[in-house]
């Protein structure tokens, strides 16, 4: 006797498998992909702020390198300009630095001198600006020039100058570093897109038959592989996250270096990211799938 027929038991046919022998390169792709994507962030992150940093830096400081004038000694000339800069408005601290480190800063340009106390090294005096209302360079060299020294003011405006430009070009790279990635992973999707129409070109055939619309056959597509790159973007991330954390405590309390100090807080910057790769995936997708069953 033949078992009766359940109709609870029924289940009707996926049209897209659960599973499909391409996910798993499909998976390991877009993970890549991710977890590029999820350094890049967190280095330009890092980067940023090495960069304002010592800008920062800079911008509170300035350094006057002083000539001795007539029978006038270098350090003598030095302490006398400190004391010049110390009553400028907007200065904080001026103070002349030891002959030794104006020595170290030219012995090597010079070689091997024996004797540097009989060339004319200039003195140097490092002056602390106030961050609020710090004086400027034409503020210093007056007062300077007002008591007969001769001095010339370095405020670090070059260096600071070529510091910003370095991070903008840092920015800008990272900026589309990324954009070729996310191009990429969209790509790899649209490939699989029509990888899997390709696969059920009859299927497709048939629903338009029965009265299904375009928008309704790509929605599996779209749901589907925004689902693949989601779980693949949260791999990736998470592996990213992982190797700053680790980078983080090798590196102490500069992260890596003090040029790429990596913080707790940059970990944050790979939460978007299976969002953003489910996002890609899906549109990539949507306009793949929608192309190809209208062609069909």
């Amino acid at each position: 006797m033949s078992e009766a027929f359940d109709p609870t038991r029924w289940r009707p046919a996926s049209f897209l498998p659960e599973e499909d022998a391409r996910d798993p390169a499909l998976l390991f792709v877009v993970a890549v992909l991710c977890f590029l994507a999820c350094l890049t962030a967190m280095g330009v992150i890092a980067g940023d702020r090495a960069a304002q940093g010592w800008a920062g830096q800079l911008t509170g400081e300035a350094t006057v390198i002083v000539r001795a004038r007539g029978g006038e000694t270098p350090d003598a000339a030095a302490a006398r300009a400190a004391e010049t800069l110390a009553a400028v408005p907007g200065v904080n601290e001026a103070r002349a630095l030891e002959k030794e480190k104006a020595y170290a800063l030219v012995k090597p340009w010079l070689g091997d001198v024996g004797d540097l106390d009989d060339l004319p090294v200039p003195r140097l005096v490092a002056v602390g600006l106030d961050r609020k209302a710090p004086a400027s360079a034409a503020a210093l060299e007056k007062a300077l020039k007002g008591h007969g020294l001769d001095a010339v003011v370095d405020d670090h405006s070059v260096w600071i100058k070529d510091i910003r430009n370095a991070a903008g070009v840092v920015r800008w790279t990272a900026a589309t570093l990324l954009v070729l990635i996310a191009g990429a992973a969209a790509a790899v999707v649209a490939f699989a897109t029509r990888a899997g129409l390709a696969a059920r070109r009859d299927v497709v055939e048939v629903l338009h038959l029965t009265g299904a619309e375009d928008g309704q056959i790509s929605n599996l597509f779209e749901l589907r592989f925004a689902r693949v790159a989601a779980v693949a973007g949260a791999a990736g991330a998470g592996a990213a996250a992982l190797l700053g954390a680790i980078l983080r405590l090798l590196g102490g309390g500069q992260g890596i270096t003090p040029a790429l100090p990596i913080a707790w807080v940059d970990l944050v910057a790979v939460l978007p990211c299976p969002l953003l790769a489910a996002l890609v995936a899906a549109v990539a997708a949507r306009v793949t799938a929608r192309r190809l069953i209208q062609r069909l």
